[in-house]
């Protein structure tokens, strides 16, 4: 892209073109990779956080350094399995979403290999819409929650039922993402099964 080009996207706040094209080049590059190496490059490109835990006990041990590193001192989380790993690194929650927290410990449904996006719906984050969540997000998921691409998440969601409130994100310097999400540090854990 010339100069000219970039400033003049920059002046105007559209997305260069390259690192749209980036993000696609190295999708097709990662085509006919395993799905979890595929999510995990194209997620960490998009700017998200991926920590691949063998165990629980792991897990616990990531998620107590990223709530110290981040000085996250009041997280939402109403799933009770999370609020335990909680309880277990000492970090306070409440149950309830309120504006005072500075971050978010959720479940998410699918991974979504194509483009490194994670799907929420009202099963993770009750009836918030995400882009009222805080800046920093921590995922907890399992390997098998991973998909090959949206089309493969949609027909999983559809045999198992009425599920509400559906939306997507990923790391912060995604360009598919709007500017709520702009400023968002998302962190995945992601679980073997």
């Amino acid at each position: 892209m010339s100069l000219f080009k970039r400033i003049v996207s920059k002046l105007t706040n559209q997305p260069e073109e390259e690192d749209k094209q980036s993000l696609e080049k190295l999708g097709d590059s990662l085509k006919n990779a395993d799905l979890d190496y595929k999510f995990a490059q194209l997620f960490t490109h998009s700017g998200g956080f991926f920590n691949y835990c063998a165990d629980e006990a792991e897990a616990l041990q990531t998620l107590q350094q990223i709530v110290k590193i981040e000085g996250m001192n009041n997280i939402f989380c109403w799933d009770k399995e999370l609020q335990s790993f909680l309880n277990v690194v000492k970090t306070p929650y409440t149950s309830d979403f309120e504006h005072s927290n500075d971050a978010a410990f959720i479940t998410c449904e699918y991974l979504i290999a194509y483009d490194g996006r994670i799907m929420l719906s009202h099963n993770n984050i009750l009836h918030y819409h995400s882009s009222r969540l805080p800046n920093k997000i921590i995922i907890m998921a399992n390997v098998s929650q991973i998909v090959n691409n949206l089309n493969d998440a949609m027909g999983k969601i559809k045999r198992n039922g009425n599920i509400k409130n559906l939306t997507s994100i990923s790391g912060n310097q995604s360009k598919l993402d709007t500017s709520s999400h702009a400023n968002t540090k998302l962190f995945l854990l992601l679980l073997e099964d």
